[in-house]
């Protein structure tokens, strides 16, 4: 068994983003040995929280923090949180992470795992990083970290393409797609389901499939400890799947405020789902001829196993607060702009949630 004192635990992973999904990956890490370092943007010194696993077991997290306020980011976050009174903690809806206040280390169940002292990261360069923060403050967030060249990214995000443009041209991009459900209750995390998780590499829309190249030598020992956790070779097409159900379902529930299980049981939502899931099928045929293109019949079965639950996106929309539309949607408009295809029910959905959060 990989012990946390083996070469490969020797790095350790930093955090952007501690709400649910972020404190679920930030669990797993630790269960593997993997010391785990939460970024904070204040100085608080410490965050206890609970996770609860599906079996009713409750792990307690010890998080100490690690500030990492530059005046510039400190000016950007504030703006952000102007524009969003929930950007300081996004968290209490499934699949939902926000910027940090995080912490380090200290996950446990019997004993305390290995932990680092909470210096700043002014000294530090960052070459393990996991980015499970929402889509819009991706920038806010990572602007001015002090990555490695090389570093590794871990990128657990609703959306496509949220950190184009922002990580060093040598990084190592690990695209995560995961159906495990965390929400809010109360003031713990309670894991709804550990379902699969996928990663595999970030690759170009138009380049060759992601998940081709070989999973890196820290997987297999996270792998024993991630329930579900796999490195397909058509993690692509995996990574579209959650990509479509999410542009059809999100911005519908939010918009007419209705759960999951509702747009199917309408028969004007249930033709529009149909025209979105169809307009999604066209752009990602266009950029992989291999993509099936039968949306449809899996956005449904999705729709109809989280019949009760609330989207991240309609949250969001209750709240009043800024939506993952633009890595969502925005993603599927970007990549038809540049075919030269139209896809207008998309572009009617995106301007509809814009109107009312911009």
């Amino acid at each position: 068994m990989t012990t946390p004192a083996s070469p490969d635990h020797a790095e350790p992973w930093y955090l952007l983003g501690a709400g649910n999904m972020g404190l679920l990956a930030a669990h797993y890490l630790q269960r593997a040995g993997f010391t785990v370092i939460a970024l904070r943007r204040d100085d608080t010194p410490r965050l206890d929280r609970t996770l609860i696993l599906p079996d009713g077991e409750a792990v307690m997290l010890h998080l100490d923090c690690q500030p990492i306020v530059r005046a510039g980011l400190a000016r950007e976050r504030e703006r952000s949180s102007r524009q969003d009174p929930r950007a300081p903690s996004n968290d209490r809806t499934n699949n939902v992470s926000s910027i940090p206040p995080a912490g380090s280390a200290g996950l446990s169940r019997a004993r305390p795992a290995p932990t680092r002292s909470a210096a700043t990261t002014e000294s530090t360069t960052i070459r393990r990083l996991v980015v499970a923060c929402k889509a819009p403050f991706s920038a806010a967030a990572l602007g001015g970290l002090p990555l490695a060249a090389d570093a590794t990214v871990l990128r657990l995000q609703n959306g496509l393409g949220s950190l184009d443009g922002l990580l060093p041209a040598g990084a190592r991009r690990v695209e995560v797609v995961s159906a495990s459900a965390v929400k809010r209750d109360g003031d713990a995390h309670r894991v709804v389901a550990e379902n699969d998780t996928w990663m595999g590499e970030s690759a170009a829309p138009g380049g060759p499939a992601a998940g081709a190249a070989e999973p890196p030598a820290w997987f297999g020992p996270l792998a024993r400890h991630w329930p579900k956790l796999h490195w397909p070779d058509d993690f692509r097409h995996r990574q579209w799947r959650k990509l479509v159900g999410n542009a059809v379902i999100n911005p519908l529930t939010g918009l007419h405020d209705v759960a999951n299980g509702h747009i199917f049981e309408d028969p004007a939502l249930a033709a529009e789902a149909e025209q979105l899931a169809r307009e999604a099928d066209r752009v990602l045929t266009a950029l992989d001829p291999t993509w099936p293109g039968d949306s449809l019949p899996g956005v449904r079965a999705l729709a109809e196993a989280t019949a009760g639950n609330t989207s991240s996106m309609r949250a969001d929309m209750q709240a009043g607060a800024v939506t993952e539309i633009d890595a969502i949607n925005g993603w599927l408009l970007r990549q038809a702009d540049a075919l030269g295809l139209d896809l207008p029910a998309h572009r009617r959905l995106v301007a509809a949630v814009k109107a009312r959060h911009p």
